[in-house]
């Protein structure tokens, strides 16, 4: 059971960025992949609609063997994290969180920025991470439509791109935020391109590297940390296998073996 893979799930390929940190920080875990980016964006969809793709992918990662279950997405884990505890409740899930509570910790101004997919903003659980964390800081939230869509088509550096988030970091810039949560987890491939934006003395928060030591910690809690040697990593995608091969060397910065996943 050590020696089975790891489970990433995401609606399309923003989950590689937090794929890249548990890698970077279990070396010897082997990992496979599941990008839902026939039924992307999540960002738009209903709650109940992205609970059944996640029943849906979850399943077919039991099916495969996987030990434990990473919902590398904000918007499926507003969704779906409850239901899925609940459905396997022995089975090691890490589900993301917006980065509320480091970034009230953190900022100097009182004023934070968020930048997310409407469906992760207008959601119960991110309004009480608001009530629980930012009590003492203004927050400013900016809903980002149109970014996933181009990061999926491996846009990183175009002037559509460049403007379109400039419209949505302008105001927070305005506002006079020091602090911006990245609250999608295709978010952090913007990175370079924001950093060009803000100011230097402005932080950038996401939270692939703290979802990456809690799986860390839930493998060791349960004896199930890998010796290795780790297995290439595998990658499924709900839409077009050759597209997904064309933009992982991309973001994943090496090829890989994909497979059609039909569920």
């Amino acid at each position: 059971m050590r020696d089975a893979p790891i489970a990433v799930i995401d609606s399309g390929v923003g989950g590689l960025s937090v794929l890249k940190e548990i890698q970077a920080l279990l070396p010897n875990e082997s990992l496979f992949y599941v990008a839902d980016c026939g039924h992307i964006p999540y960002g738009e969809k209903s709650p109940e609609y992205i609970r059944q793709r996640c029943a849906v992918i979850s399943g077919f990662c039991r099916e495969q063997g996987a030990k434990a279950l990473v919902i590398a997405c904000n918007t499926a884990t507003v969704a779906a994290a409850a239901d899925l505890r609940q459905r396997y409740p022995d089975w090691p899930l890490v589900a993301m969180e917006p980065a509320v509570k480091p970034a009230a910790a953190a900022t100097r101004s009182g004023v934070v920025g968020v930048l997310a997919t409407t469906g992760t903003l207008q959601s119960a659980k991110f309004a009480a991470l608001l009530d629980r964390f930012a009590n003492d800081v203004r927050v400013i939230t900016q809903p980002c439509p149109g970014l996933v869509e181009m990061i999926e088509d491996g846009d990183l550096h175009s002037e559509a791109l460049r403007q379109l988030l400039r419209s949505y970091v302008d105001p927070l810039l305005a506002a006079g935020c020091d602090t911006i949560i990245l609250g999608c987890t295709h978010y952090p491939f913007l990175k370079p391109l924001l950093l060009e934006m803000i100011p230097a003395s402005i932080s950038l928060i996401d939270t692939g590297a703290a979802v990456a030591r809690q799986l860390q910690r839930l493998l060791e809690a349960r004896d199930l940390l890998s010796q290795g040697p780790a297995r290439d990593a595998q990658f499924w995608t709900s839409a077009d296998p050759d597209h997904f091969r064309k933009i992982l060397p991309l973001l994943w910065q090496k090829s890989g073996v994909v497979q059609s996943f039909t569920g």
